[in-house]
């Protein structure tokens, strides 16, 4: 996905969260206890993409996920609780799929860390429709300890790791402190994604600014190619 207006299409959000299955009832085992839960989690993050959380009633989320408003209290005690599960459901998610696309063999700091600002952005349907329930999360989290505490994922923050990537290769540029310039990196990749889902900037301005900070950082004064060489795609 190159271009900020594909981020906001039906497909686009088609493709990263599937289509409801007809709820078919029957014996609640352990597994289709799983199957129920996420298939409900995913008609909140359908509804918070495409409505905001505002929308999400139960008993939208019912009719988003066909399923009957009983079925959906049968499994979740209250709409805070179904909130909070869906979130960290959506996290679990997404920590599988950035694992799954950076290579295991990757072993370059500046490719790894452009590899991880990456999945920041609206880089395929995926990642943008989860920008998208982020954002509509977002400020429902600033009044919610409990989602606060889910959406910051805080047990393993982000900038802890890309501080450690520039430490392992940003040797070359003295005076530089890595917690610093990973905290400047990190909010800044997050705000240019939101930009990108916004339509506010192009997709590859923003992958070149990234860019141009990588190669600060790293001493890499090779410009726009060797700036795409490192990226992971």
């Amino acid at each position: 996905m190159v271009a900020a207006t594909t981020v906001h299409g039906d497909g686009v959000w088609a493709a990263a969260v599937p289509e409801r299955a007809p709820y078919r009832g029957g014996r609640c085992t352990t597994d289709t206890r799983a199957r129920r839960r996420r298939l409900i989690a995913e008609a909140v993050w359908r509804i918070a993409a495409e409505r905001g959380l505002e929308a999400a009633s139960m008993r939208e989320i019912a009719a988003e996920a066909g399923v009957s408003l009983r079925v959906v209290q049968y499994h979740f005690d209250s709409k805070h609780q179904l909130l909070v599960s869906a979130l960290r459901l959506l996290h679990e998610d997404n920590d599988r799929s950035a694992r799954s696309r950076i290579p295991a063999d990757l072993t370059d700091p500046r490719a790894l860390l452009r590899a991880v600002l990456d999945e920041f952005l609206p880089l395929d349907g995926q990642r943008a429709a989860a920008l998208r329930v982020f954002a509509a999360y977002y400020a429902r989290s600033l009044t919610d300890p409990e989602l606060s505490a889910v959406f910051l994922h805080d047990e393993q923050p982000l900038e802890r790791p890309v501080a450690d990537l520039i430490a392992a290769g940003g040797g070359a540029v003295t005076g530089l402190d890595p917690r610093h310039e990973a905290d400047l990196l990190v909010s800044g990749a997050t705000g240019l994604g939101m930009d990108v889902v916004h339509g506010r900037r192009c997709l590859d301005d923003v992958r070149e600014a990234l860019d141009y900070h990588a190669g600060r950082i790293f001493g890499q004064t090779g410009g726009a190619d060797s700036a795409t060489n490192s990226r992971v795609v």
